[in-house]
């Protein structure tokens, strides 16, 4: 019938649609929650066709689900304070948003501990700077004496420890894969198409005075491909995305032009050890950060926890595989037993790495269109806090596509306009 799918050739039915409106690269938690946000603002069934294009299948090298999967309100920019409490509010009532009728509820496995961070007498400056930009935005974290941390954490040493921040609600942790697959589920349900492949190729072709795109987009372990033309590219490709935005040629053009500079958003290897210490800090126990950098939460029961550390800038991994450097614990250790005396006879059971997708110019998100490629759309270089503000960000970024600008959070701060300007906005609570 005319209009119909109907076809007297068999279809692949791997191969993504030949057109689409909008393809988001990348299909983790900030690529689904962008393409559920847009189909629950499209008027009409299948008004808007979304395709979500991954590269991994299994998803067992995806940075979802490899991160230590933290929520926190303790950040210094509004921008991200709002971002954590607009996500943990969806969070919160994920069912309301992302059941699927005949489906079994979302469980995230919330754990509402709390973050803890701690600062030594040459930070605790920036601490009370920060807590009252968090209390100004509406996050409710409270300020601990050496006295009154220890009265809260019997467990912990306080030697060095000259202020303490404690978010009272909205922080903790959660299952990165339950949320992740939530969008997706849901996303799916309403009509957005997925397709497992690489994006090896995107051009600009014109019609008239229309200007669309072309993706290509090659099968796992397969030498087919299928061209997928659409209105809007959405750059979703976390660690990846600087490689997708080469792509479309930006960063290639003549030095000092717009069209020559680069999206600054590369992998950085982080490592989680998994360690066993049968007298450690018990069930209430917060995800705590020291001023060291090292950090560490409970994970399940029976005595279990996990613990990483950023490297310094000139001890950065190579970022080719995901190998765990075992040796890297023991830059590690050394700081978790002296903060909490009872780790000093902690065993590692195992490990594993993940990708950052880190923005080396400010380790902030870029949100927003290209200044010269106006349908490609950047939500990219959260360095480590994607996960966390994924339900916001897919909102933020439907409502820029379909709306024409933010409606809920102005987040025109972390537009790419700030890298051509040379403007960083620094966030000084990274982890």
């Amino acid at each position: 019938m005319p209009g119909s799918d109907w076809t007297p050739f068999e279809k692949n039915s791997s191969l993504p649609p030949e057109r689409a409106d909008i393809v988001i690269v990348g299909g983790g938690v900030v690529g689904w929650s962008i393409a559920y946000w847009l189909k629950q603002k499209e008027m009409i069934r299948d008004g808007v066709r979304v395709l979500v294009v991954e590269r991994d299948p299994t998803y067992s090298q995806a940075s979802t689900v490899l991160s230590a999967g933290g929520i926190r309100q303790q950040f210094s920019l509004p921008e991200n304070i709002h971002l954590s409490m607009a996500s943990a509010d969806f969070m919160r009532n994920i069912n309301e948003h992302l059941s699927v009728l005949n489906d079994d509820p979302v469980d995230l496995q919330f754990n509402h501990s709390g973050y803890l961070f701690l600062a030594s007498e040459k930070v605790a400056h920036i601490m009370e700077e920060n807590y009252s930009t968090q209390r100004y935005a509406g996050a409710k974290v409270s300020l601990l004496s050496p006295t009154q941390l220890k009265e809260k954490c019997p467990w912990i040493n306080t030697d060095g420890v000259v202020l303490a921040s404690y978010g009272l609600e909205n922080e903790g942790w959660f299952d990165p894969w339950m949320l992740l697959n939530a969008f997706r589920r849901k996303a799916i349900s309403m009509g957005v198409y997925q397709c497992f492949g690489e994006v090896t190729g995107l051009c600009l072709c014109q019609y008239h005075s229309i200007v669309e795109q072309t993706s290509h987009v090659q099968m796992p372990n397969s030498l087919e491909y299928q061209p997928v033309e659409c209105a809007i590219v959405v750059n979703a490709a976390g660690a990846l995305s600087g490689k997708v935005a080469e792509m479309m040629g930006i960063g290639l053009g003549p030095k000092d032009t717009i069209s020559g500079i680069p999206l600054p958003v590369e992998p950085r290897k982080r490592f989680i050890y998994v360690v066993h210490c049968p007298n450690g800090p018990g069930l209430d126990t917060p995800f705590l950060v020291d001023y060291s950098g090292v950090y560490f939460r409970r994970e399940g029961l029976g005595g279990n926890y996990i613990a990483g550390m950023s490297p310094e800038e000139e001890e950065e991994p190579e970022t080719n595989n995901l190998e765990v450097d075992h040796q890297f614990f023991q830059n590690i250790w050394p700081h978790l037993a002296h903060r909490v005396p009872a780790f000093e006879c902690l065993k590692v059971k195992s490990a594993w790495a993940g990708f950052y997708d880190y923005n080396t110019f400010d380790q902030n998100g870029i949100v927003g269109m290209h200044p010269l490629v106006n349908n490609m759309f950047f939500a990219t270089g959260f360095s480590g806090h994607g996960l966390q503000h994924s339900p916001a960000i897919g909102r933020a970024m439907a409502e820029l596509i379909l709306d024409g600008g933010f409606k809920t959070l102005d987040l025109s701060a972390f537009s790419f306009k700030r890298i051509m300007t040379k403007e960083p906005i620094l966030e000084r609570n990274i982890v």
